[in-house]
């Protein structure tokens, strides 16, 4: 389904060459990154800052720069801190159990913003845990949510499996007790090719009752799987280190678009790789604002006459509460720390 915008006439609009920007929809916050900003957002307006956040609380630049402005400080690891009665905000991503435990020993103020889905991937992983079964992580070695996960969990109860080959590779201790997640912000044909060559190994592995791919990295790449064959270059706005964004700039090469670049703000484009072209694609990851989808098509403006399509793919209505500790704060606003 398509919506067309209104021509963006500006000075001097006669001199520039026409180009049709076809605006993926859905694109941009997810509802665990929503979550996760309000998260922040929330304990500086209670407590002010300072609040500590470990980790980047999602991968994305201007969000991370936004709230360090308002007083957020981000830290790798909790020995970074010091003895604090401040909030310590636990990312997106999700973290090791033994995050939570040496912030707890420190008498830490908590407030845990993982993904309510990569949550469900770390109760599945305990549940196959408890019975017994080894468990197959699918994921990216390095990444947080991967690391996360795994840490939920003693050494060597899970398994990372990164592609088609690491399954061959793979010699569990009973073919008839296996299990496997997955990450959440993964590529869905790679996560398929993965789960198939799983699957044709080893029958009787369990998979999870319903799929780990949250639904907002799905609905964005479908989306973008329409549109890809549709342009001559496409522009996927988000951080080089947000997993899902990467996705989306490798599912767009893959499905017919010429060119595909990834850019965390206006000034990242590459002109020199967009010489010429007439219809350009835009979409965002799911931890990008969007503040810089618009910002990129100003950016457009400036050059081209543009003209905006929105396609439009799924309708999305997921929504994640904060933390309880702040919706208990909600109710009683008159306790908060000064």
């Amino acid at each position: 389904m398509t919506s067309q915008g209104p021509a963006m006439p500006s000075a001097g609009a006669a001199e520039k060459p026409p180009l049709e920007v076809l605006l993926c929809s859905p694109r941009g916050f997810c509802a665990g990154v929503v979550r996760a900003v309000d998260t922040v957002e929330r304990a500086l307006a209670l407590y002010g800052p300072p609040v500590y956040v470990r980790h980047e609380i999602v991968h994305n630049r201007y969000v991370v720069e936004s709230l360090k402005a308002k007083g957020a400080i981000f830290v790798e690891e909790l020995d970074e801190i010091p003895d604090t009665g401040a909030p310590v905000v636990f990312s997106a991503h999700g973290v090791p159990k033994s995050v939570p435990e040496s912030a707890a020993k420190r008498n830490f103020f908590a407030l845990d913003a993982t993904c309510p889905l990569v949550s469900k991937v770390h109760r599945e992983a305990e549940i196959h845990h408890k019975r017994g079964r080894e468990i197959l992580l699918i994921g990216h070695a390095g990444h947080p949510e991967v690391e996360g996960t795994m840490g939920q969990l003693p050494p060597g109860a899970i398994t990372l499996v990164e592609t088609v080959e690491d399954v061959a590779k793979l010699t569990p201790r009973d073919p008839s007790q296996l299990a496997y997640v997955t990450q959440t912000t993964l590529s869905i044909d790679d996560c398929t090719a993965i789960i198939a060559a799983l699957q044709a190994r080893f029958p009787q592995i369990t998979a999870p009752h319903k799929e780990d791919i949250c639904y907002a990295t799905t609905n964005r790449q479908e989306a973008v799987k329409s549109v890809a064959p549709r342009v001559d270059a496409l522009i996927v706005v988000g951080s080089p280190n947000s997993s899902n964004s990467k996705r989306l700039q490798e599912v767009a090469e893959r499905n017919g678009c010429p060119h595909a670049q990834l850019v965390d703000r206006a000034d990242g484009i590459d002109w020199s790789k967009l010489g010429g072209i007439r219809r350009l694609g835009l979409t965002a990851g799911a931890s990008a604002p969007e503040v810089i989808v618009e910002e990129i098509i100003d950016a457009f403006a400036a050059r081209f006459a543009v003209t905006v399509e929105t396609v439009s793919g799924a309708t999305e209505s997921m929504f994640f509460p904060l933390p309880r500790q702040l919706r208990e704060l909600d109710k009683a606003p008159d306790t908060a720390a000064e």
